[in-house]
This record gives structure tokens, sequence and C-alpha cells, in this order.
């Protein structure tokens, strides 16, 4: 609704002046007060405070800062006539100039009108801090907060869940835990608002037992907190506290959105929970749910890392809008099953009918030819890679291509690849690569040498001692292995504790070697020794080289029977009907006695048996495995 002020004694140029919506929070107020006032010295004071403080929104100015948006050249031009018509001290056209300066990314800019504003107020920096923290800008906006923190300026919850953002994308979390202290000190540390915001810092900044104690305190938790919460604990690798957060809020009918899910689907790519997964997909499916890019990709994720890449492939051809994300996401869930065919197929219908392949798209097709032994398919990838879209290599695809070459077999020319291809340093990881080919193949000269030179690299990493220990084994040199593990000893090295989960009734279970502690501990061991008794007569021999080498024969048998893996098939087996596939994420690399072992167990059951390692999946059927072997 227009106001009109119309007073016969005002001679400041605001007569007839109409007012529409000012979008600055001092006109309408300044104007009022103008008309009222009788001294002339005292209108020339407010005057000079309007002129200040407010333009109206109707302006051919500010009209101007509208249509220039924010583009640098014409922002740059509008302040050159801000500056011509005497408005340079204009708090309103300074700061919406300054926001739209942000906002198109020119921060030198930014800083430099910042520099040229007398007195900037409150209303100023927010819109500041905000601006800086929304589009990228997380010191500036820290630096901006900081400044108005010295001119001891009246903050509110829209400055601190900004300044909190910042810091959270930053994981400054010295700085947060200071602006934390302000807003208590400022009395809003019960604001939903800024404890969403603290909730999510806390999380990004890796420090979960703040963070859950804040969401603990909240008394009104909003869907964004929840959210922060769940986010916070699946982007830290605690997907099961995730998941028992979503329950909780399910008991309390918070209703989830599309952010709730990303996180939960991410949390139950973790853990393998294809049940909760798949009530996710039902529940978008029936609450009507739109399927973007976001979601659909976290579903495809979901459904290749829980075992159902032929889901994955559902979802994906049924999106609507696919960007270059949910490609690579189907690929690579291609190439962790070992379809190594399918991924190239679509890797060559992306190339002809999708988005423009980025570097992962190509980490995610080079890791699917060497899962699947197509060599000269990934030597082609590797190649139009950089003729066909100037890509350069990083380490990530150097490391595949040597993985490539050494599990087919071709040493020789995996190692002149290390020594003439890879610039500079190559990175541990591709010596990891090279050393694995070398066990796989039993090559134990040039693993050793390759093995020692890890050591040389990477002194505090277990993982080298393990393989190095396992390497000399196998070639028979005791006294090297107790060698190796008297290092680790002197050295507080400890390997790394390999455990196996399960999802049963929406609810993960977790085994680890010899574990005793689940309600079901004795059922489990006899049904195991049942089951190995079974595959004992259809064939199945132990792999002792597959643990500890200084064990007695009897020692080493025992301690094969009851590795994680095979305690979580017992207990899936146990507790699923017959026909169900049992699917099982081990956080290490399978040993080959469990591999062996598993084999036979899918026979005497007849049983799908699923299982996705460190490294990929194996899908058991009939006594033979996805991988060929190829691991």
């Amino acid at each position: 609704m227009a106001e009109t002020l119309c007073t016969a004694d005002t001679h400041v140029g605001y007569r007839n002046v109409s007012y529409r919506g000012c979008t600055n929070h001092y006109s309408l107020h300044f104007l009022l007060a103008l008309s009222r006032l009788s001294s002339m010295e005292a209108k020339q004071k407010l005057q000079q405070r309007l002129q200040n403080s407010i333009f109206p929104s109707h302006s051919p100015i500010y009209k101007s800062l509208l249509q220039a948006g924010p583009r640098l050249r014409p922002l740059q031009q509008v302040h050159a006539q801000i500056i011509v018509s005497g408005f340079q001290r204009s708090r309103a056209l300074l700061t919406k100039l300054l926001t739209l300066a942000c906002t198109s990314g020119s921060i030198f800019y930014t800083r430099q009108l910042f520099f040229s504003v007398p007195n900037p107020d409150s209303f100023l920096f927010n819109s500041l801090i905000k601006a800086s923290s929304k589009y990228g800008f997380p010191f500036d906006a820290i630096f901006f907060y900081q400044r108005m923190q010295f001119q001891r300026l009246f903050q509110s919850n829209f400055t601190f869940t900004a300044v909190i953002k910042a810091c959270a994308d930053l994981s400054a979390l010295k700085i947060g835990k200071v602006v934390h202290s302000h807003v208590l000190v400022c009395g809003f540390g019960s604001d939903s608002f800024v404890q969403a915001a603290l909730v999510t810092f806390y999380s990004k900044s890796g420090d979960l037992f703040i963070a859950r104690k804040v969401f603990d305190k909240m008394i009104e938790r909003t869907v964004i907190a929840w959210n922060s919460m769940i986010s916070g604990y699946e982007q830290n690798g605690f997907a099961k506290e995730a998941v028992e957060v979503f329950y909780w809020m399910q008991e309390v009918r918070v209703q989830p959105d599309s952010a709730t899910f990303v996180s939960l689907l991410s949390a139950c790519s973790q853990l393998g929970a294809l049940g909760l997964g798949q009530w996710v997909n039902d529940y978008i499916v029936d609450n009507g749910f739109v399927l973007n890019v976001i979601l659909g990709t976290s579903l495809i994720n979901m459904y290749a890392r829980c075992g159902n890449v032929e889901k994955a492939r559902e979802v994906f051809d049924r999106m609507h809008e696919r960007n270059v994300v949910s490609w690579t996401a189907m690929i690579s869930g291609y190439g962790m099953h070992g379809y190594g065919s399918q991924a190239v197929e679509l890797f060559h219908f992306m190339r002809s009918h999708g988005p423009r392949p980025n570097d992962v798209t190509f980490v995610a097709i080079l890791s699917a030819c060497a899962h699947a032994g197509l060599v000269n398919e990934g030597h082609e990838a590797f190649t139009c890679m950089k003729r066909d879209y100037g890509l350069v290599p990083r380490m990530e695809h150097h490391v595949c291509m040597v993985d490539m070459l050494g599990r087919a077999a071709f040493l020789n020319e995996a190692i002149q690849y290390i020594e003439e291809l890879i610039p500079g340093e190559p990175a541990p990881a591709v010596w990891t690569a090279m050393l694995g080919a070398c066990k796989m193949h039993k090559n134990f000269n040039l693993g050793v040498k390759v093995a020692e030179h890890l050591l040389a690299i990477e002194p505090e990493n277990p993982g080298h001692y393990v393989l190095l220990s396992n390497i000399y084994a196998l070639a028979g040199r005791m006294d090297r292995v107790e060698t190796i593990r008297s290092m680790m000893i002197r050295r507080g090295l400890k390997k790394q504790v390999g455990y196996s989960l399960i999802e049963f009734n929406h609810k993960t279970h977790m085994f680890c070697m010899g574990d005793k502690s689940h309600p079901q501990t004795t059922e489990i061991y006899l049904y195991l020794d049942e089951l190995m008794s079974k595959s004992r007569d259809a064939g199945y021999i132990p792999e002792p080289d597959s643990v500890m080498h200084e064990l007695e024969e009897e020692e080493r048998e025992f301690m094969l029977r009851f590795h994680s893996e095979k305690l979580a098939i017992a207990f899936g087996l146990m507790n699923t009907d017959h026909g169900t596939p049992i699917t099982i994420v081990k956080n290490l690399r399978m040993c080959g006695d469990c591999h062996l072992a598993i084999k036979f167990i899918s026979i005497v059951t007849n049983r799908e048996i699923i299982v996705r390692d460190k490294h990929r999946f194996h899908h058991f059927r009939d006594g033979s495995c996805s991988c060929q072997e190829y691991w």
C-alpha cells in the first residue's frame, strides 16, 4: 500500500515521495520524522541521516542496481553513477551494492567498497557476512564479523547463523568455539536456528560430542537440526548412530525431507543396509518426492554399495535429469561389482549421449577395467582422457593404471609405468597397488623390494608391514616374518581390527573374529561348526596361510573358522528364510580362506552370498564367485 508524504514546509527533495515497500529498514521511520520537524537545522541533520541511510526503491539509481544484478561490470557503472549523483554516503545503496558485488563473486571489489563506507552499521555487516558465507567466501565472512565485533555493533541470530556456517565450511574449530561463546553472551544460546548451525559446525569440525550436546539441549528441533545431526554422524563415519538418530526422528513424528534421505541413504551405503535403503526408496515413491539429481544419485550409490546393482540401474533409468555425478555413480557401481563390460558400455553411451566426463568419471571407468581385467579398454579410456578431453591424469588415475596392469599379471609393465609415466615421486597408494599385485601373483622378490620402498616412505602405516609379512610367509621366509612383527611391536603399530556387518530387520549387527558378545553367540557357533563340517564333506580344505604363520595347524584352523565374515554369514543363514540372499560388509580385504569357504557354503546351503570387502563385491552362487578369482 502506497503512503505519500505531502508537506508544504519540507524543502529537502522529498516532496510527494511515494513509498512502496522500500526494502531497507530505515526508510519510512526517517521520512515521517523529517516531515514533522519544525527546526530547519534539525531537518538538515536528519536529511544527512537520510542521505546516509535510505534511498527510495523506485529511484533510478536503485532500479539500475537491481538491473545490474550480480554482474561486476554493470555494478561498477552504477557505483560511478552513485558517486556522480552525490549519494556515496547512502548506506542503503552501498549495502545493496556491496551485497550484489559479493554475490557476483568479486570479493576483492567487495572489500574495496567496504573500506570506503563511513561508519557501517549492523544491517550492512549482517548483509555482508551472510552474502560472504553463502557465496563461498568464509574467510571474509569471519573477517567482517570480527570488524563488527570491534565496532561493538548489535548482533542478531542472522549474524551468528551466517558466521557459524562460515566456520563450518572451514572446519575452523577454535574460531567457531569463540563465536559460540559470543552466542551465549548475547543470549542466543536457545535460538533454534543458531543451535542448528552450531550442530552443523561441530559435526563438520569433527567434534560430534559437542554437536550432540547442543542437539540434545534443543527445546524445539526443526527438520534442519535433525538433518544436521544425521549428516554429522554419517560424514564422520558413524553410520550406525546416524540411523539411530533417524529412528528417533521417526518416533517423535518429525517429517523427513529429501536432505534427510540423502544423508540416511549414505549411511545405508556405509552399513550395507539394503532393507532400510529399500524402505527409503518406497517412502520417496509413496509420498511423492521428486526424484531430483541429488536424491536419485544417492539411491544409485545406496543400491550399488548394498549389493543390488540391478536396482541401481533401474533408478538411473528412471531419472528425468542426470548429471555427470549420476553417470559416474552408475559406472562406479558396475565397476565395484566386477561388471566391467557394462561399465565400459555405459561409459561409451555417456560420451555420445550424456554430459562431458570429468576426472572422477575416469577414475571410475579405469577402476572398473582394473577389477574386470579389461586392459585394452582401460588403456583406451586413459588415452581418450588426455586426447579428447584435455584432462591431466592425477595420482588416482595412475593408481588405477598400475592396479589394472598388476592384477592382469603385467608386473614388468606396471613397474615400467611407475618409473616412466608418473611425474615426480609416486604416491604410497601406487606402491600399495603394486605390492598387492606382487602378492596376488606370488612374485615375492619384486614384492619385497616394493614393500621395503613403501616402509621407507610411509613407516607408520601398519598395513604395509602386514602385507610384507604375508609375502615373506608365503615365500617361506619365517625369519623375516618375525623381524617384521618385532618392528611393528617396537613402533607400537597394530593391525587394523577386522569386522563384518550384516543387516537384519533394519538393524545392523557387527561381528569380529572370535566375537562372543552377540545374544545368539552359542547358536551361531554351533551352526557355524555344522556348516564348516558340511563344507568339508563337500571338499573344502582350509588355507592356513591366511592366518598368523607361527600358530600350530590346529590353532590356525580354529582362528580361520571364526573369522568375522563367517560369523556374520552364519547369523544371516540362521535368521532368514531359505532362498533369501545374504549380504555382508567387510571393512578389510577378505582373506583367501574365507573366499574359498564361502564358495562351499553357497553350495551346501543353496544360497546366494554377497560380500563387499575393502576393494569390491563378491557374489557367491553355486560354488563360484563373480570375481572369477580376479581380486
